[in-house]
């Protein structure tokens, strides 16, 4: 049986070491620093003193749009033909790949002779999509694509839910940003309570 040796490496700590405080303090130190020196130009630019601040990261959301990448995976569209027709084919392939099972599909047989078939519905829950791609890269006519640069998805509600019409960019409506604490219906039962 071979014996293995360990060697043991002792390292003297000074008495600076030994103390955490004074590593505890120096961090302390470079926190306060850049606080400072942000604030000041934060403050500055709030007076319009300086109006481009590089002191810090910081982006002002609603008034400064973030730079998005032009190979960003956004919010899922549907494209159309030509002649206006959705130019999905009910292949269920983007269904059958997707990992989160966000996208919902009923198709349907298509009037036109040349279309075997198109969708009826098409649904894809937001919430549940992790935004891979996968759906994108799956579709065999090009039919859905991520490339719409819109990343306000907040809603109040749990349920945002794209239907056919929205993700083809004939509806605009969002019933996700809608926030209604009383609906009608529970409206006149609270009242009359």
């Amino acid at each position: 049986m071979i014996e293995k040796k360990v060697r043991e490496i002792k390292v003297d700590f000074g008495v600076v070491e030994k103390s955490y405080w004074v590593e505890i303090l120096r961090g302390l130190w470079i926190t306060n620093k850049h606080f400072m020196v942000n604030m000041k130009g934060h403050i500055l630019r709030a007076f319009g003193l300086k109006p481009q601040s590089e002191f810090s990261a910081t982006i002002q959301y609603p008034e400064v749009l973030r730079p998005i990448h032009h190979r960003w995976r956004g919010r899922h569209r549907l494209t159309v033909k030509q002649n206006g027709d959705i130019r999905c084919t009910s292949c269920m392939m983007c269904e059958t790949i997707c990992p989160c099972d966000c996208i919902h599909i009923v198709p349907g047989e298509s009037a036109d002779p040349t279309v075997e078939k198109f969708p009826e519905e098409f649904f894809i829950d937001v919430l549940r999509c992790c935004f891979c791609g996968l759906c994108e890269e799956a579709c065999p006519v090009d039919a859905i694509r991520m490339d719409v640069m819109d990343f306000n998805l907040a809603g109040y509600t749990r349920d945002i839910v794209f239907d056919k019409e929205f993700l083809m960019g004939i509806s605009d409506k969002r019933a996700w940003e809608k926030w209604d604490v009383f609906p009608s219906d529970s409206k006149g039962s609270a009242d009359a309570a």
